[in-house]
């Protein structure tokens, strides 16, 4: 593929005839390791430590079929591309924008944001620019409260204002064993209950980040799933999950680390630091399959897997 080079400000280019497809990858979440509270120079905002998960969106571009200066179809993705495009002065030829996923939509695995860089990163390829994070959130803060999988690293984000308060390496990570919750929650429809419960149990809020961030800054696996669970805990007094009681009681059974949820949406399992056993699967599927649930496995963080 022959790639165009990066246009000055101003300028208006299309790709080279030679060039036929880009892609774009980006991954998803399985909620958060933490959300709630956090006061960062001198100002309240949401806080999350996003749990990103080997499941994935992918944005394509094939050039020379379909449509002039084509969109991609999804709202949110064809306002990330638009902005890109507008910024750089750029236009794409005739083409076709198509997607995969393997995230589901609205139940809390950060699947529009992953749309949204993933279309980006394909944006990036075409053009031949390099990928530039800082473009990416400020395009993200023109279209929603995003999660920080445009990351290669955890952090904790300022969901709410699109910065980065704390870098927290590549160190942790788990194998997990999940279940989906039907039905769908509007994160901005329920941002002022959460406001709510934030102010109402500040004090256990702090205590669960700071013994979050203590063990991210120490490595420490154990300890960032026993903050986890206690975040899961809180997030279950405000938005609760069906399953949150039994998993919750059967923790110890199973031998797991902690527990995790989507705090605005539907994915709740168990974190575990060490490989589970096949029979160890066997029993966590027949015990979510008797909770009414399919359950999946999946790795999730960084660290070693």
């Amino acid at each position: 593929m022959t790639l165009a080079p990066r246009p000055g400000r101003g300028t208006v280019r299309a790709v080279p005839a030679s060039a036929r497809m880009a892609s774009g990858v980006c991954n998803g979440t399985l909620g958060e390791l933490f959300q709630g509270p956090v006061a960062h120079r001198g100002k309240r905002a949401i806080g999350v430590i996003s749990f990103p998960v080997d499941r994935y969106s992918w944005a394509y571009f094939t050039e020379g079929c379909g449509d002039a200066e084509p969109l991609p179809a999804l709202q949110k993705a064809s306002r990330g591309a638009r902005l890109f495009l507008r910024r750089h002065g750029l236009r794409l030829p005739r083409g076709r924008w198509s997607r995969h996923t393997e995230l589901n939509v609205g139940v809390g695995m950060a699947s529009s944001t992953a749309d949204i860089v993933a279309t980006l990163r394909c944006l990036f390829q075409f053009f031949g620019m390099p990928y530039d994070q800082i473009e990416v959130i400020d395009i993200l803060s023109r279209i929603e409260r995003a999660d920080s999988v445009f990351l290669d690293e955890s952090a904790l984000y300022l969901s709410d204002r699109h910065e980065v308060a704390e870098r927290l390496g590549t160190s942790v990570g788990f194998h997990t064993c999940f279940v989906v919750e039907p039905g769908a929650v509007d994160t901005a429809g329920v941002t002022p209950l959460l406001l709510g419960h934030y102010t109402a149990r500040g004090d256990a809020y702090r205590a669960c980040l700071e013994g979050a961030l203590a063990a991210f800054r120490a490595g420490d696996v154990v300890g960032v799933a026993r903050a986890a669970t206690t975040s899961a805990a809180l997030s279950q007094e405000v938005l609760p999950k069906v399953t949150h009681d039994a998993v919750a009681a059967n923790r110890r059974y199973f031998g797991a680390d902690g527990v995790f949820v989507a705090h605005t949406g539907g994915v709740i399992g168990y974190l575990f630091a060490d490989r589970l056993a096949r029979k160890r699967m066997d029993e966590l599927s027949a015990f979510f399959g008797e909770l009414g649930y399919q359950c999946s496995f999946a790795w999730g963080g960084y660290g070693g897997a």
